[in-house]
């Protein structure tokens, strides 16, 4: 088994406690505590609880946001001249997200955990950090979107964005309840099949006139 190098730790142990306890509720001490390193290893790799916190998120969303373009740049070269399909389009942004949250490797649920702690949170610093890292996204997406609903006004197009971006997160941050309340016919481990029931859900409401 590979070491786990003191930055890797420190990471993983600030994610889980920021999971835990929110950013304001979880302390360098006791994230110190949990990688089993001291206080200047923080300093010296991070500089400070905020810089940590900055990094905890980038090292999920990076590499998340990288693949959600890859996948949209795909679909357009796939397409040509012609205009991406709608479903390829939504697939490329909410089929990368999905997959991490069931990735135990890359952090899963604990980091969706997280994410769904930091949207609640009242800090202004915090909600642009996150705004921006989807504003990233957003651009390289909107002229695919634009284009595949040429019939919404402005309102009502970023409205139904705001719409989809709450399906995605409650259904990465709260995929269980699903498996309750069908008795089990609906399985979220089936990951593949949650992101095709996402992508035909979100297809219908974008295009309803």
């Amino acid at each position: 088994m590979t070491k786990r190098s003191t930055k890797d730790r420190i990471l993983d142990a600030a994610e889980a406690l920021f999971a835990l306890n929110g950013s304001s509720g979880a302390s360098l001490r006791a994230i110190t505590q949990r990688a089993k390193v001291n206080l200047a290893a923080v300093h010296y790799h991070f500089g400070s609880k905020d810089r940590l916190l900055e990094a905890v998120l980038a090292r999920r969303l990076l590499p998340l946001n990288t693949e959600r373009i890859r996948r949209l740049e795909n679909y357009q070269k796939e397409a040509g001249r012609k205009k991406v399909r709608l479903e390829n389009v939504i697939e490329a942004m909410v089929g990368p997200a999905l997959r991490l949250s069931r990735d135990e490797n890359e952090g899963g649920r604990i980091f969706m955990r997280l994410l769904g702690r930091l949207v609640l949170e009242p800090d202004a610093r915090i909600q642009n950090l996150l705004t921006g890292q989807f504003e990233t996204v957003l651009e390289k997406f909107m002229p695919s979107l634009t284009v595949a609903l040429p019939h919404l006004s402005p309102k009502d197009f970023f409205w139904r964005l705001h719409f989809l971006v709450g399906s995605m997160a409650h259904t990465m941050a709260d995929s269980e309840r699903i498996r309750l309340i069908s008795g089990g016919v609906c399985d979220p481990d089936d990951t593949e099949g949650t992101v095709q029931c996402l992508v035909t859900f979100l297809c219908g409401g974008l295009r309803a006139k």
